[in-house]
């Protein structure tokens, strides 16, 4: 008769395992963290390196090098778009900056009439905070530029990797199978065809949300008449990618640079058009587009992305949610681990099975 493991021994073991991977994903962020994102985007781009293969007969190699050529490019378009707002936001720094400045001192004299706050503190106490700024400023530099070079540097390999990933899919598929019995190919190869699945529903979702919301964005603040309206809409759509943290953070860029170019009126619409466009992009948006993609819960979501900011930072909080999802979908085929697939997902008893919708059906495994 087999003796069932009790119940101490499986929660040492789970608490010793999710230590370990803890301490492997901070040590190992320098390699774990691009090869995540290049697998993302190698989901991603499958069906497109397939469609080459099979009905245009390029080679492996050469089909993954043009989709990733593609990937690339969409990229750099992004970059160079925002680059060319970017720099037209630094030609007019000076009069950011001056007009920054007479808003400030209107703010100083309202503070010295409601709180009866002298000037001359107000001012000592900016000086004493401008002075400690720019003490660290060369400091503050340095980091920047090595930050730079990291972050391109980091681009590089997310992109070999990919690369890689995309021309031995065969070769990762036949090694995946080939540590499980036989016996469990069937789940296995199930398990692969449903993280492909979700995250490649997820990715396009995602995409798709976050152009709706930068459309938006541009369009309201070129009705309201702000300035930089075009850059602050697309950095509030890509800002949205990040559940909960990334509107607040659009919120407070947008206000800032409202606050520094029009006046108060100007700043409580662009305050109140950003809630709304939060409001319908999270109960309409993210629940018919991306939302039914992965079914996490709210708790499961927050407690993700500050884990993923506490260990990878902003790149963890931008991949918290889709390794969650694969996390998810192993433990839904695991016997034992199944009880942990449900408490992160929704409360609805359905939704645990991750059943896949009856009028989609998933295409078939590459080998």
């Amino acid at each position: 008769m087999i003796k069932s493991t009790p119940f101490y021994t499986k929660l040492a073991h789970i608490t010793i395992s999710i230590l370990a991977l803890g301490y492997i994903a901070i040590i190992g962020k320098t390699i774990l963290a691009p090869l995540i994102i290049a697998l993302l985007f190698a989901m991603l781009l499958i069906p497109f390196a397939n469609f080459m293969e099979r009905k245009m007969k390029f080679p492996r190699a050469m089909s993954s090098f043009v989709v990733l050529i593609v990937l690339v490019g969409v990229i750099s378009g992004v970059m160079v778009l925002l680059g060319s707002q970017l720099s037209e936001f630094t030609q007019d720094i000076p009069a950011f900056q001056k007009q920054l400045m007479e808003s400030l001192e209107a703010l100083q004299t309202w503070i010295a009439h409601s709180f009866h706050i002298d000037n001359d503190k107000q001012a000592e106490y900016i000086n004493n905070t401008t002075s400690e700024a720019l003490g660290r400023g060369t400091a503050l530099v340095g980091a920047t530029l090595i930050s730079l070079s990291s972050s391109l540097l980091f681009m590089v390999f997310i992109f070999l990797y990919t690369f890689f990933l995309l021309m031995h899919r065969s070769l990762l598929l036949r090694f995946i199978l080939a540590l499980f019995h036989d016996n469990h190919s069937v789940v296995v190869r199930e398990v692969v065809d449903r993280i492909q699945y979700i995250i490649r529903k997820y990715i396009l979702g995602l995409l798709l949300q976050m152009a709706i919301v930068a459309v938006l964005s541009c369009i309201v603040f070129t009705i309201l008449g702000i300035k930089y309206a075009f850059l602050l809409g697309i950095l509030t759509g890509i800002l949205n990618v990040i559940p909960y943290v990334g509107i607040f953070v659009s919120l407070m860029l947008s206000v800032l640079v409202t606050f520094a170019t029009a006046d108060a009126s100007h700043v409580l619409f662009v305050v109140i058009a950003l809630i709304v466009i939060h409001l319908v992009d999270s109960n309409y948006i993210m629940p018919k587009i991306v939302g039914s993609k992965v079914k996490l819960n709210t708790l499961t979501a927050v407690l993700g992305l500050v884990v993923g900011e506490m260990i990878w930072g902003i790149t963890g909080m931008f991949l918290a949610i889709p390794v969650i999802a694969i996390a998810k979908v192993i433990f839904d085929r695991v016997e034992g681990l199944k009880p942990w697939g449900m408490v992160l997902g929704e409360d609805d008893l359905a939704e645990t099975q991750s059943k896949i919708p009856a009028d989609e059906e998933l295409p078939p495994l590459e080998e």
